[in-house]
């Protein structure tokens, strides 16, 4: 496909015109029924030259709105008021996509979604990978609270201390990684 940067021409994909009987080759691209958004890019309809001028001449972005809505929308700073997908704190992971319901035997699509959810707490507060991977090696579920932290900090230190193993010492990396598991998260903002 190439396109002429200049006149928004797309040549080489044999389409007629999508105006009713007109019989040119549809080379413009114009804004479908369907708008662009999550699960894809829309619809588009192919006009000639002609058909595209036409098209253009009637198109009002602005149709529908009140006064107040277009000098909003005219504004500078329009559109910086809300935070786009990216840099929401969920990066635009905290629902399934729509497209999740496809059939998807390997469940490439909604298996990173899923996985996203099981780690945001309760007060939609998301763990940093730090957190997650330190409340892996406390055993904790991301919604554990200050007390199951030390409950369980009490527990794991008794259980690897070499103290506790007659002096065997085979357990001493997985005490440390206990401690600090649990120096990372104590000062944590998840359990203030």
């Amino acid at each position: 496909m190439r396109r002429d940067k200049f006149h928004g021409r797309i040549d080489g994909a044999g389409r007629r015109c999508d105006r009713p009987g007109c019989r040119e080759e549809g080379e413009f691209r114009a804004p479908g029924l369907r708008p662009p958004g999550f699960d894809g890019p829309g619809d588009y309809r192919w006009f000639c030259l002609d058909h595209i001028r036409e098209f253009n001449a009637g198109y009002d972005w602005f149709a529908g709105m009140s006064t107040e809505e277009i000098l909003a929308a005219q504004h500078p700073a329009a559109g910086w008021d809300s935070e786009s997908r990216a840099f929401r704190p969920t990066a635009g992971v905290d629902a399934a996509p729509r497209w999740a319901d496809f059939k998807d035997p390997l469940d490439a699509i909604s298996g990173r979604a899923r996985a996203f959810r099981s780690q945001v707490r309760s007060d939609g507060r998301v763990p940093t990978p730090d957190e997650r991977r330190a409340l892996d090696a406390l055993g904790l579920a991301p919604d554990a609270d200050r007390k199951a932290l030390r409950s369980r900090y009490s527990q794991l230190v008794r259980r690897y201390h070499p103290d506790r193993n007659g002096g065997d010492r085979s357990m001493e990396s997985k005490l440390q990684a206990v401690v600090e598991a649990y120096t990372l998260l104590k000062t944590s903002t998840l359990f203030a």
